[in-house]
């Protein structure tokens, strides 16, 4: 397949060119010889690596703590249509059998694959967090900081996390840290009262990112810097919610001059109601109420948003002077960095997987949507298009091409 007219969305600049993909891989950018009767006109449109969307509890009206494949499968589908190609779906502090029950799900989305966004692993938020600090979460299932516990809400799928927040005072938190560091997984902190000395004691044990930046955690004074300070005062990565409702655009601002672009991960934090209209929804058990873009607890607490990875990139390149390229880095390359898959995700590249997203200067994925998913084998690749025609041709000549050999688990989906 050619992808051709493309406004491609490199790291550091972006240029007209065209993208020629093999068997789901970027095989050449601006190939001299073209060997494919598949070819798409982009007109212009930007064509960038997909977003990677490390913490996200739900989308269409399901909860990653449904704990169920089906469940898992409906939240890709829905992100994808919003330029989400890839994410970690977000536990929340529930029952350790409730977390496990998750976990098996989500680990079993990752092996086999979904209709959608490809699952990467796991993120758990809590259940080893501050009850001062406690947002949308559950306190009464709010457990220590032990290996122990952490094994028992993990069980067969301690293989598939690939982070957890917790906060770093809180005791047993920092050893934990130190032993899941060295499993590979990374620790964030978040839900925290921390001060500024506990926060960096806690990166000196492991601790390596820090959880939705400025909420539910310790704020930045000249004289009690905070988790935020330490966060601003180390090079650990962090994440914001940039949906001009969990953080202002000055402070995001602010922020991003303090950590740069090369530190910072945009997120959703999106829950169930993401891609679903205002009303009364739940978030880890607990009744959510969405009312003009933002999702509250019946107290007022903020839970979660129903933010999309590309609303996201359009109110950062709103509300910044960031180029385009270094906004899209954001929600691609250092999602791909954090999850260790930047050797095949995140750029486009050549050899890298074919996950790409195609936009207007609007940033606009799902208007007139339609995507198409061809490989189903364990890494699955992604074109996403605003572009429905163009689709439309693709998807009949892969049709009458496969005739015979389309199954439930191996068949182009246009949704």
């Amino acid at each position: 397949m050619l992808l051709k007219n493309c406004n491609i969305v490199f790291l550091d600049k972006i240029e007209k060119g065209s993208i020629l993909i093999e068997n789901d891989i970027i095989k050449e950018i601006n190939p001299k010889i073209i060997n494919t009767n598949e070819e798409i006109d982009c007109k212009g449109l930007y064509v960038a690596p997909g977003f990677i969307d490390v913490h996200i509890h739900g989308a269409s009206g399901y909860d990653t703590m449904d704990g169920t494949f089906e469940a898992i499968n409906e939240i890709s589908k829905t992100i994808c249509k919003f330029g989400t190609t890839s994410f970690t779906p977000t536990t929340m502090t529930m029952s350790a059998s409730d977390i496990l029950k998750s976990m098996l799900a989500i680990k079993k989305a990752k092996i086999e694959g979904t209709d959608g966004a490809q699952v990467l692993g796991a993120h758990l938020e809590g259940p080893f967090i501050s009850p001062s600090a406690i947002g949308a979460q559950n306190s009464n299932y709010l457990i220590k900081p032990s290996y122990e516990n952490f094994e028992a809400m993990t069980g067969d799928a301690m293989d598939a996390v690939v982070s957890i927040t917790m906060a770093p005072e809180v005791d047993g938190a920092k050893e934990l840290a130190s032993i899941l560091t060295e499993k590979g997984i990374r620790c964030s902190i978040g839900h925290t009262k921390a001060t500024y000395e506990e926060a960096i004691e806690g990166i000196k044990s492991g601790f390596c990112h820090s959880t939705h930046l400025f909420n539910a955690m310790t704020g930045f004074t000249h004289r009690e810097p905070g988790v935020v300070g330490a966060t601003f005062d180390t090079d650990i990565t962090t994440e914001t919610i940039s949906d001009g409702i969990h953080i202002s655009y000055p402070s995001l601002r602010i922020a991003y001059k303090q950590k740069g672009t090369d530190k910072t991960l945009l997120v959703t934090d999106a829950m169930c109601a993401c891609g679903m209209p205002d009303g009364k929804y739940a978030l880890g058990g607990q009744p959510v109420i969405v009312k003009n873009g933002a999702a509250r607890l019946e107290n007022g607490a903020l839970a979660g948003s129903v933010l999309t990875l590309n609303k996201a990139i359009k109110n950062i390149y709103e509300n910044t002077d960031y180029p385009l390229y270094e906004i899209i880095k954001m929600a691609s390359y250092n999602g791909a960095k954090y999850c260790k898959v930047d050797n095949k995700k995140g750029q486009i590249k050549e050899n890298f997987d074919a996950d790409l997203v195609v936009f207007d200067e609007n940033i606009d994925i799902n208007k007139d949507y339609k995507y198409i998913t061809i490989n189903n084998d364990y890494d699955k690749n992604i074109f996403v298009t605003n572009r429905v025609e163009e689709l439309d041709k693709i998807m009949e000549k892969y049709v009458n091409d496969n005739d015979d050999d389309i199954s439930d688990a191996e068949t182009a989906r246009v949704m």
